[in-house]
């Protein structure tokens, strides 16, 4: 009953309430399905060490508006959810929270720390599947997975052991880079690079049997008592004859070789450079060419171990201050600069890392990696933007083999097993009965665990069941769409295409959408530490998911990044208030009377009907072109104008006189039309803003309809499509805005009926005009309308060009000339006060240096808005004074 819906739309009422219908009719959950094309996303699974943050509601809103278009659209759609155990970052969290009990993971012991590990993660998967709820995330929640769970471990094991068969997977002493706080290697991909301030200092080598001395300069004069040799350029004239002497290394007084390799950059310094296989890559490429001993002089906690001599025990930055102190002491520091470079730091905890030789476990990534840049240089997968193939091409061609070890308790452990007895090793399934070596049967499994991405690059088959054959990956995988940030091209996107061609011999998906960063109203990245990020669901609360989702729409362009405040979320709760507003009044005109879907008879039809009836299916088009082509703005820009521009300020004005006036059958015509538009912009609108629409749907539905979630989509009929109405409309539109104009500008009231003569309507315009008179009437507030091929101005008259006639509107009776002059004079000196007093400020270089910067392009804004105010009234003061002589 029209009585029953409220006056104010209110999302609290509502989207809970709606969001447990749709679970209770199970719409979320897909099957496999022989009578229905499937379509498939799998959520990159969050991290269960935090609840969801914006970009996270950003990236899920856009995956729910794809799986929700693609059900409406017929697929078997589903949206696989899950989480991801998260390795080192879960690890860092839980003994985080041990140390506020003053314990170490050492101190409960492996197994009860990963307990620990286990009832933390599942509290928090229980959090992030409610936000995600919230935001009205349609996931099939039946098929629910976790990295860790029990399914997916035994794919890690198989697929570790098959690769490892294959040779792929191999153990090595090679260097790595080792995060001395949370005591495990990491990945090249998982290093942040920071500019860092810093020295580099000049140290000389005094040459064996020799008064003679060498110079090389280090950022990292600590590394240096891990130094086997000096290298030099063999082509470089300087320095090639000294290429078999020997250094006497300062401090530790060991003897070094000097050697000659092409990796030195004779440009740079002295085209000598000190060597430390132990402690840096390159280093240790050289040292293997040369077959330079490897010291390392670090322990695993960054303090420096026996091998530094007498700076044993000291952390590494300890050591550096007094190794400098010491070199300075006895001569062999030679200069010290201040010198800016690229520092590592890790990733999670952001301490600097070392590169380190140590054991670690690898996969051979060269032979993987052709068949993945194939797969998207050949066009079986699609990146949207298409700019991110440059970037993963470049990581796939410089690739590097994957070091999967880590020195965690957090993880699946790696399926190697070391007999207790002789050493021996064995890689495989399940703990092996017996050493086929010495016949021992007591086994130690290997300590570390696996790279988190060892168990996402699976993620698409692997939640699926994979290694097993179910009817649910034979149906679902190939997946269609991956949704995702381009900040893990490399850790996960690139990986995951190896997977699929490797194990599944199929790509795992045909299009991945790389969406932007949200970053605050300043364009910062938001963080912990900034304090500027914005909790998704505080803004659900106050403003409600429809609201966020279509305000992260709104603001978004394919693939940038979004500038957000608190404020942009009111875009998406008034265009809300506009959707139910719009509603209402339909439905009190509807009076509970069913309205058909089908259309009625055309001879019924006013050429507004013709018009948004044809608008309607252009809409429906774009929309259908925009999001196959994952252009998601473009789809909701496109209803957004056609909904609030079209049918709410055109159609729905111009239709009040037939819905209250007597003509029943125009009247019924209008409703109707009225009505189906409004289903279809409904249906159109759902997938971005799902609450809303089905609440409203559900007042319009017949009784037999579906909800609207299962809806079948609008498709654009082209014998609808009508040329010549929209242009005819076009005509009317561009007189109307054209009057509305003139009375704005001479600030005509509201409430005055106006007077107006259109001269020079040629070639059928004079018809059409006079023909829907009433249409221009009513939404420019006139009282007469005069259209003539020739019409003389009248005295007084503000005028106006539209397709090459002319708009006169007399003023003489609608305003006082003279008074408006002095309104208008008043305005623009007030306005120019205004101008001045911005523009003092921006001049006013103190303040533009150290006024926060969303101040300083609040007070750009300012200026720009008060200069385009000064001209109209400026513009519109001419015209006047023009009337008025």
């Amino acid at each position: 009953m029209t009585q029953d819906i409220p006056k104010i739309y209110d999302p609290k009422q509502v989207e809970d309430r709606l969001y447990k219908y749709w679970e209770e009719h199970n719409y979320f959950h897909a099957e496999p399905n022989e009578e229905k094309e499937p379509y498939t996303i799998v959520i990159p699974p969050p991290n269960v060490t935090a609840v969801l943050h914006m970009g996270h509601a950003y990236n899920n809103a856009i995956q729910d508006i794809l799986i929700r278009w693609r059900r409406m659209q017929g697929y078997e759609a589903l949206w696989m959810p899950g989480t991801d155990h998260a390795g080192i970052a879960t690890q860092n969290v839980v003994e985080r929270e041990l140390l506020k009990e003053g314990k170490t993971r050492h101190d409960v012991g492996r197994e009860e720390f990963v307990k620990t590990a286990w009832q933390w993660s599942e509290d928090r998967r229980g959090e992030i599947v409610n936000q995600l709820k919230k935001l009205g995330c349609s996931c099939d929640w039946e098929r629910e997975r976790f990295t860790f769970d029990e399914g997916l471990s035994e794919a890690v094991t198989h697929v570790f052991v098959s690769l490892y068969e294959k040779g792929l997977i191999y153990k090595d002493s090679y260097i790595v880079n080792w995060c001395p706080r949370c005591a495990t290697v990491i990945s090249d991909e998982e290093v942040e690079h920071e500019q860092q301030e810093g020295h580099l200092w000049h140290i000389q080598y005094p040459i064996k049997d020799s008064d003679d001395y060498i110079v090389v300069a280090t950022t990292r004069p600590e590394t240096m008592l891990g130094d086997t040799g000096i290298a030099v350029n063999p082509d470089d004239d300087r320095n090639k004859d000294m290429v078999g002497k020997t250094v006497i290394l300062p401090i530790l007084e060991r003897e070094m070789p000097i050697i000659a390799d092409e990796y030195v950059d004779p440009e740079f310094g002295t085209g000598m450079v000190k060597v430390t296989p132990a402690h840096d890559p390159n280093d240790f490429e050289m040292g293997n060419r040369h077959d330079l001993a490897q010291i390392n002089v670090l322990n695993d906690d960054a303090t420096m171990n026996e091998n530094a001599g007498p700076y044993e025990g000291m952390d590494r930055f300890e050591c550096r201050e007094k190794l400098v102190e010491d070199l300075e002491e006895q001569g062999f520091l030679v200069e010290t600069e201040k010198y800016e470079n690229r520092v590592g730091h890790c990733y999670r905890c952001h301490t600097i890392v070392e590169p380190s030789i140590s054991d670690q476990w690898f996969v051979k990534m060269e032979p993987l990696a052709k068949p993945a840049y194939d797969a998207v240089n050949d066009g079986k997968i699609d990146f949207y933007p298409e700019k991110w193939v440059k970037t993963y091409n470049h990581w796939l061609e410089n690739i590097r083999d994957w070091c999967i070890s880590r020195q965690l308790w957090w993880g699946h452990r790696i399926p190697a097993y070391y007999c207790k007895d002789c050493g021996y090793m064995v890689v495989a399934r399940s703990i092996p009965s017996e050493c086929e070596q010495c016949g021992h049967t007591e086994w130690r499994q290997d300590e570390d665990v696996l790279d988190t991405w060892f168990s996402s690059w699976l993620w698409p088959f692997s939640t699926m069941d994979w290694p097993e054959e179910t009817p649910e990956l034979q149906y679902f995988y190939p997946t269609n769409t991956l949704v995702t940030a381009q900040d893990i091209i490399f850790f996960w996107v690139a990986r995951m295409i190896m997977a699929g061609l490797e194990f599944m011999d199929d790509i795992p998906f045909d299009s991945v959408y790389f969406n932007g960063i949200i970053r605050d109203a300043q364009g910062r990245k938001m963080s912990k530490s900034l304090g500027n990020g914005i909790d998704p669901l505080e803004m659900v609360e106050e403003f409600s998911a429809d609201a966020v989702r279509y305000s992260l729409i709104v603001l978004s362009t394919e693939g940038q990044d979004i500038n957000l405040a608190e404020e942009n979320f009111e875009i998406g709760r008034n265009f809300s208030n506009k959707l139910w507003n719009s509603f209402r009044f339909v439905e009190m005109q509807r009076e509970d009377e069913d309205i058909s879907h089908e259309l009625p008879d055309r001879e019924s039809w006013e050429l507004a009907d013709r018009w948004i009836v044809s608008r309607l299916q252009r809409v429906t088009e774009r929309y259908k072109e925009a999001l196959e082509n994952f252009k998601i703005h473009e789809a909701q820009d496109t209803v957004h104008k056609f909904f609030w521009g079209e049918f709410c300020d055109w159609y729905l004005e111009l239709i009040k006189p037939r819905l209250y006036g007597e003509d029943e059958t125009a009247r019924a015509t209008a409703m109707n039309i009225a009505v189906n538009v409004l289903r279809e912009t409904l249906q159109l609108l759902h997938p971005i803003i799902p609450f809303i629409t089905e609440e409203i749907w559900q007042h319009l539905k017949l009784d037999d309809d579906p909800d609207i979630i299962t809806s079948e989509f609008p498709v654009a009929e082209a014998s609808l499509m009508d040329d010549d109405g929209e242009s005819e409309m076009n005509l009317l539109q561009d007189v109307i805005v054209a009057i509305r104009t003139m009375r704005s500008e001479m600030n005509v009231p509201p409430s005055k009926y106006a007077e107006v003569f259109i001269n020079g309507a040629k070639d059928g315009k004079a018809d059409l005009l006079n023909s829907y008179n009433s249409y221009i009437a009513n939404l420019a507030n006139l009282e007469t309308i005069t259209i003539e091929e020739s019409v003389d101005q009248p005295d007084s008259s503000a005028t106006a060009v539209v397709r090459e006639m002319e708009i006169f509107m007399p003023l003489a009776d609608l305003i006082d000339l003279g008074k408006e002059r002095e309104r208008l004079e008043k305005e623009i000196e007030d306005t120019k006060g205004r101008l001045r007093k911005a523009e003092s400020k921006l001049a006013n270089e103190n303040f533009v240096e150290k006024a926060p910067a969303d101040v300083v392009a609040k007070e750009r804004e300012k200026k720009s808005t008060y200069q385009e105010e000064l001209k109209k009234l400026q513009n519109n003061y001419e015209k006047l004074i023009q009337l008025d002589s």
